[in-house]
């Protein structure tokens, strides 16, 4: 029995080191972007898509990727995801141009689509007692948050060391211990080769996902591109296919059933809006403190952490005491002190270090209280059959809420800048462009220093409305949340009809 819980929590720290690598993947470039340009020569253009070629291929392959487990097994998918995974970081470390690492980096995607339900799809069939599995799941939850929040920290302290690729090779020598470990504690079988697994539903889920991000990049720019509406159409078109195939399919790679679980769902949307809100603050609160305050990459990754700092004992306690205090008070109330601590970013991010850190702790505190114990909200209201599909169903909403965040939130600050900044007379137009076009542009006396003020004072404005944005997104969340758990309060039961 002993020797029996020792393998589940070993196999715990091994798909959870999978997990840190693909959310630190997604983060690590925002303090590393600025190098990356300058070394490899990208394109404004070049240096979104090295930022969003990973999440976007990601969200796109993950609903397939999940099934695909439940059909050849969970454990064949994970080492699958930690080899490309592995490959691909050679790849990227040792890419000689823009082009070579955006290739790398959806390659990466893939790896981390086979990983990463396969992930949460091992703790299910691992850990049958309820309580255990909450607490597993939990851990599992705060490093979603924590991964995310050491990027910009791991490529900053990589940085002043070594050049950038290493932000990428630091993958492979985790991949080489995960596959060992994982060969000698995952559980085999679990595979079912009756059920059918369909190709084309999993295109047409990313075409569908793939194409909305594109369009919402296009519409968010502050002269939309007239591309926008032709590829909304397009995802419409991929979306509507796709739920028409599913109905009509005995595997389907997607049940809509499952949604029909108010608690399943309100897991699903607060992964969604955590994860907006945790990409989001990362985001621009590394580029402002950087562009405008001067910060180093590390001294900048260090401040977001504060996030994780706050997330990491609400995370562990929520998983703790769910069976007690039930699903409402965590997730929407989770959700509530976010709001509140992100409010408070708003308003002090320009006046007072302590009480912006004091916000960012607060908002992290009641993300990982949120983002814990929606995962388990998901997989306890599954059977054990469907652990691949409510797991997909998971990551999908983790990468599409940090993808919304990147592709609309990152569009609105540079937008926002733009019909804002009032240049200085003279000044050539390229400095609206974006704030480190200013800085390039400013030179040394009293105009450079009237272009600087100018252009962060723009930069500010920028910041705030999307910090707005955010505290909105997540009231939303909260009052959405809310209506969906009324029914679990203190002392509910987690599982509900969909889990039996």
């Amino acid at each position: 029995m002993a020797e029996s819980a020792r393998r589940r929590w070993l196999l715990l720290a091994v798909v959870s080191a999978g997990l840190l690598l693909i959310t630190l993947d997604n983060s690590i470039l925002y303090a590393a972007l600025p190098t990356l340009v300058e070394e490899l020569g990208a394109s404004s253009a070049q240096s979104l898509w090295i930022i969003n070629a990973y999440p976007v291929v990601m969200a796109g392959l993950l609903l397939g990727s999940g099934t695909l487990g439940d059909r050849v097994g969970h454990r064949r998918m994970f080492l699958t995801g930690l080899v490309v995974f592995g490959a691909a970081s050679l790849a990227a470390a040792l890419s000689p141009t823009p082009e070579a690492l955006i290739a790398a980096r959806a390659f990466l995607a893939v790896g981390a689509a086979a990983m990463m339900p396969a992930t949460l799809a091992l703790i299910r069939v691992t850990f049958a007692d309820e309580r255990e599995r909450n607490v597993a799941i939990a851990v599992w939850g705060s490093l979603a948050i924590v991964g995310s929040a050491l990027g910009p920290i791991v490529s900053g302290l990589l940085l002043q060391s070594f050049w950038w690729g290493s932000v990428f090779l630091v993958n492979v020598p985790v991949v080489v211990v995960a596959v060992a470990a994982t060969l000698v504690l995952a559980p085999g079988g679990g595979a079912d080769p009756g059920k059918h697994w369909d190709l084309v539903s999993s295109l047409l889920a990313l075409v569908a996902l793939v194409g909305l991000v594109f369009a919402i990049k296009e519409t968010a720019k502050a002269t939309p591109s007239p591309v926008a509406a032709g590829v909304a159409l397009v995802a419409a078109a991929g979306g509507w296919a796709f739920a028409r195939r599913q109905r009509r399919l005995p595997d389907p790679l997607l049940d809509f059933a499952i949604f029909r679980n108010p608690a399943f769902l309100s897991g699903v949307l607060a992964a969604g809006f955590s994860m907006f809100a945790v990409a989001g603050l990362q985001l621009v609160t590394t580029q402002r403190f950087q562009l405008v305050e001067g910060f180093t990459p590390l001294r900048a990754g260090v401040l977001v952490a504060a996030v994780a700092l706050g997330a990491l004992p609400t995370a562990v306690a929520g998983g703790a005491t769910l069976h007690r205090i039930g699903l409402l008070p965590i997730v929407a109330g989770g959700l509530a002190l976010s709001t509140v601590g992100t409010v408070l970013v708003l308003l002090h991010f320009d006046t007072s270090m302590p009480l912006l850190v004091t916000g960012l702790l607060i908002a992290g505190a009641g993300l990982g209280a949120a983002m814990s114990v929606a995962s388990s909200a998901i997989m306890g209201n599954v059977p054990v059959r469907r652990a691949g599909m409510a797991s997909s169903v998971e990551e999908v909403s983790y990468e599409f809420g940090s993808l919304i965040a990147v592709a609309l939130l990152g569009s609105l600050l540079s937008a926002v800048y733009s019909a804002t900044v009032r240049l200085p007379p003279g000044t050539p137009e390229e400095a609206r462009d974006s704030l480190d076009a200013a800085l390039a542009l400013a030179g040394e006396g009293a105009e450079g220093n009237a272009l600087v003020a100018a252009a962060s004072e723009a930069f500010d404005g920028a910041y705030g409305a999307v910090v707005l944005v955010v505290a909105g997104v997540l009231a939303v969340g909260t009052v959405a949340t809310g209506v969906l758990l009324r029914r679990h309060g203190p002392g509910s039961a987690l599982s509900g009809p969909a889990s039996h």
